[in-house]
């Protein structure tokens, strides 16, 4: 099976069904094993009737004692050898389901980081969760086709060979029974591929409400759309359901098909099969053969019914994976080469400049707008965006990424220990750990941890609070020691106390070193070395934080939460950061503090 740490190699994306075949081609010694191993086990079931019409015939019929005891035996060792078959094929088909599920699985995630910033733009968040979810393992299960699906193709020769000497009317029957399957079951394939492929895209769209709603209930709830978005949701819902039920019905004529027409096959070559029984052509124990060989292709055309479906399916879900691995990151020119000493980042589009080596605050009314810089500052949307002079988006991606890190305040947690969640792919030593987790005042979530940074933290960090889970975002982005740090509302959800703590700490963690971060907070806007004032996106004033609550009425009004100091608009945009994520926003850990330090 693939090791975590594997190449998964470089997948074919010309197709569904040529990506269902790269996914055999990576594993060809366990591919040939499951063909192998079915097409035995297959094929040992079948050599049953005829090693019983032999005892029939040879042992029972004209009481040949020693004859029924060695052909009894003969079948018991073939029984009991096909038993272990079963066993170490359903174990290496197990294998190769699970390889192409973490192949998969591998692929889509490194499409995922190749594709960084750009995939939100291309590609919908139900889609990626759609294939994460559901498709991978679609495509895994339709692999079945290597192992029982090959080993009933291959029985079905062999049954129909050994028919052949029996009777050549009733292997005729048998050779003619695979072809009428097929015309009555492929046309309903191909319906299936057109229902679920539609029934998948609907599923991607809902599946991205989803994230939408949960993302935007509070706001919902403020604005009084809650009702109106669930009625969209149920609609969509109910669309869902009835493509659903569309799905259902194509496969629930193939499945009924699947196990009707074995059942008739076996009745009409049984009912042959007594008449030349009768007519004297076949002895009693060819009819038992004959019947045993005809039950035991009951399985065989039951596994190639389902074979068709579960490959459809794979097909549609594997056009899917193909989609996402289609899609190309946006253009790196690398037509210019970073700055070799640290420079300063400038904006035009805001105004912003950022000294290297400094502490810098970007405050704004409205908090997309402060996000909206460092993004364009951070590389992440198209931008101006000088560094010493160069053009951000001349730079080489990778030299970018390497320099600047922006750290977000929504940015993912994944599940590990907590050591791992804040290391990153790097070990960090003891004392740059202790210094990171002091500097983002810490130290009572790792202390409240039963085994410290060793403790397993969930996914998202659901086991902690959100004051804890901002404390370790810091604690990561510090760990990483950027050469520029862009750190969006570090501090939004912790109370005053700890918010003074932080913000000290954080300006001697980073000496030297270029830090920007945003927020309205005056414990934290106190300590920057300059403050960028925001109004609409463009910055209106500059200075020190105390130089610009003396001399700006609007950062005064911003800051301080007091509505009445500055004009009608500072007024309403205060207000509005008051509800989009001020210290009085419900939620937050408190609000103490803030009036002593704009005294």
């Amino acid at each position: 099976m693939i090791d975590a740490y594997e190449d998964p190699g470089t997948p074919d994306d010309r197709g569904g069904a040529r990506y269902l075949w790269w996914l055999v081609c990576r594993q060809p010694g366990r591919s040939v094993a499951g063909a192998v191993l079915g097409s035995v086990w297959l094929v040992l079931m079948a050599s049953a009737p005829y090693l019983l019409s032999k005892a029939v015939d040879e042992g029972l019929e004209p009481g040949d004692t020693a004859a029924l005891v060695g052909w009894t035996a003969a079948l018991f060792v073939v029984e009991a050898g096909n038993a272990w078959v079963s066993v170490m094929r359903h174990r290496v088909m197990t294998r190769v389901r699970m390889d192409a599920n973490f192949r998969t699985v591998k692929v889509v995630l490194g499409q995922a980081v190749r594709l960084g910033a750009a995939l939100p733009r291309r590609v919908g968040t139900g889609e990626v969760v759609t294939v994460g979810v559901g498709d991978v393992g679609t495509i895994a299960t339709s692999l079945t086709v290597i192992g029982p699906g090959v080993g009933s193709l291959v029985v079905y020769v062999v049954v129909a060979g050994l028919l052949l000497s029996v009777s050549p009317l009733l292997a005729g029957v048998v050779l003619l029974g695979m072809p009428v399957v097929a015309v009555l079951i492929g046309p309903l394939m191909a319906r299936l591929q057109g229902a679920e492929s539609e029934y998948r895209e609907r599923q991607g769209v809902l599946t991205a409400r989803i994230g939408d709603l949960a993302g935007g209930l509070r706001v919902l709830g403020g604005l009084g759309g809650k009702r109106l978005f669930a009625d969209s949701f149920a609609r969509d819902s109910q669309r869902l359901r009835a493509q659903g039920y569309r799905v259902g019905s194509v496969t629930s004529w193939m499945q009924a098909l699947g196990g009707g027409l074995p059942t008739v096959f076996l009745a009409v070559v049984t009912w042959l099969a007594a008449r030349l029984a009768a007519q004297g052509e076949l002895t009693v124990g060819e009819l038992v053969s004959v019947y045993g060989y005809v039950a035991v292709l009951v399985g065989p055309v039951a596994f190639l019914v389902e074979m068709g479906y579960e490959l459809s399916r794979g097909v549609v879900a594997a056009r899917r994976v193909v989609r996402l691995l289609r899609l190309e990151p946006d253009p790196d020119p690398k037509a210019a080469e970073a700055p070799a000493e640290p420079s300063v980042l400038e904006d035009p589009a805001s105004g912003v400049r950022v000294a290297p080596g400094r502490l810098t605050a970007l405050a704004g009314a409205r908090p997309a707008d402060t996000a909206e810089v460092v993004d364009r500052l951070g590389r992440y949307t198209p931008s101006d965006v000088t560094w010493g002079g160069v053009r951000l988006d001349a730079v080489a991606l990778a030299q970018v990424r390497a320099r600047i890190l922006v750290a977000d305040n929504e940015a993912d947690l994944f599940a590990g220990s907590l050591r791992e969640v804040v290391g990153g792919r790097r070990e960090r030593s003891p004392e740059a750990e202790r210094r990171a987790v002091r500097a983002a005042a810490a130290e009572d979530v790792v202390q409240g941890l039963p085994e410290g940074l060793d403790s397993p933290v969930a996914a998202q960090g659901r086991s902690l609070s959100g004051g804890q889970r901002q404390r370790v975002r810091l604690v990561r982005a510090l760990l990483a020691d950027p050469e520029v740090l862009l750190a969006v509302e570090p501090t939004s959800a912790l109370d005053a106390h700890t918010e003074a703590a932080i913000a000290g700490r954080l300006r001697a963690a980073r000496a030297g070193r270029t830090t920007v971060v945003t927020s309205t907070s005056p414990l934290l806007l106190a300590h920057a070395d300059t403050v960028h004032y925001l109004v609409d996106g463009k910055v209106a004033a500059s200075g020190p934080h105390r130089t610009l609550l003396e001399t700006e009425p609007g950062y005064r009004a911003l800051v301080a939460r007091d509505p009445d100091e500055g004009a009608d608009d500072d007024a309403g945009a205060a207000r509005e950061v008051t509800a989009r994520g001020g210290r009085t926003a419900p939620g937050v850990e408190g609000t103490e503090g803030v009036e002593e330090v704009l005294r």
